[in-house]
C-alpha cells in the first residue's frame, strides 16, 4: 500500500538532486577566484540540505501501539485537541454527534489513522480555501476529505482539511476498505486538521489542551 516514505521520495529525491548538482558545480564549476558566487551556491546547498532533513522528518510514520480494549476509540491524527464539541455531522448528514477537532502543526506526525475498526461506506472530496486550519471558518470553507466508518455500534466520520501551508490530501484507501483500529488511511501534508465525529452516546476522554497520538492515544470510548 502506498506510505508516508513514498510520499516523502516526491520531495525529498529532487531536492538531494538538487543540492548534490550545487556542490558538484561549486567544486568543480566556479572558479576558484569566485570567492562570493561560490559562498552564494554553498548557501544554497546548504539550504537545500536543509529542507531535505526536514522533509525526512516531517514524513516520518512511527509504529504505534493501538490499545486492547476494544471498547477504545483512538485517536486519528497526532496534535493538539482544539475543539470538543457537539454539532451536526456536515458531510453525510449523520445527524447529532459529538466532533473532537485535532490541529497538527508542521511538527507533528501527519499520518492518519483510522479511530475504530469499520467498513469504508463512503468517502467525499471537497474542494475549498486555505485558511490556517486554527481559524473557526476553516472546518466550513477549508479544502477536505471526508470519510463515513460504518462500525458495528453505529457510524463514525473522519474529516481530513487541508490548511494553509498544507495543500494536499493524500488518500491511501477507497470505498469498501475494511480499516482495523490505527491503520493508516492517508496523510495531509505540511500542517492541517483532522476531525472525527462519534455517536452521541460516546464518552469523550480528551478536552481542548490535550496532546494525542494517532493509533494509540484514546479519545472516547463506546457505550
Amino acid at each position: 500500500m502506498p506510505s508516508a516514505r513514498q510520499e516523502s521520495r516526491r520531495f525529498s529525491v529532487p531536492l538531494l538532486f538538487v543540492g548534490i548538482a550545487l556542490l558538484v558545480v561549486n567544486w568543480f564549476v566556479i572558479p576558484a577566484t569566485s570567492f562570493w558566487l561560490s559562498l552564494i551556491i554553498q548557501l544554497l546547498a546548504f539550504l537545500i540540505f536543509g529542507l531535505f532533513f526536514f522533509v525526512l522528518y516531517f514524513f516520518r510514520d512511527p509504529e504505534r501501539g493501538v490499545p486492547t480494549d476494544e471498547k477504545i476509540i483512538v485517536s486519528a491524527a497526532d496534535g493538539l485537541v482544539v475543539d470538543v464539541v457537539e454539532m451536526d455531522e456536515p458531510d453525510f448528514k449523520l445527524g447529532k454527534m459529538k466532533r473532537v477537532a485535532v490541529f497538527l502543526s508542521v511538527f507533528d506526525v501527519h499520518v492518519n489513522r483510522s479511530p475504530v475498526e469499520g467498513a469504508v461506506k463512503k468517502t467525499t472530496y471537497k474542494t475549498g480555501d486555505f485558511l490556517d486550519v486554527r481559524h473557526p471558518d476553516s472546518s466550513i470553507r477549508n479544502e477536505c476529505r471526508s470519510w463515513w466508518l460504518e462500525t458495528a455500534q453505529g457510524p463514525v466520520a473522519v474529516r481530513q482539511i487541508a490548511g494553509l501551508v498544507a495543500r494536499r490530501i493524500v488518500a491511501w484507501s477507497q470505498e469498501g476498505d475494511t480499516l482495523r483500529r490505527g491503520y493508516r488511511f492517508g496523510m495531509i501534508r505540511f500542517g492541517s486538521r483532522t476531525e472525527v465525529f462519534l455517536p452521541v452516546e460516546c464518552t469523550i476522554l480528551v478536552k481542548p489542551g490535550d496532546r494525542v497520538e494517532g493509533a494509540a492515544t484514546p479519545i472516547a470510548r463506546w457505550p
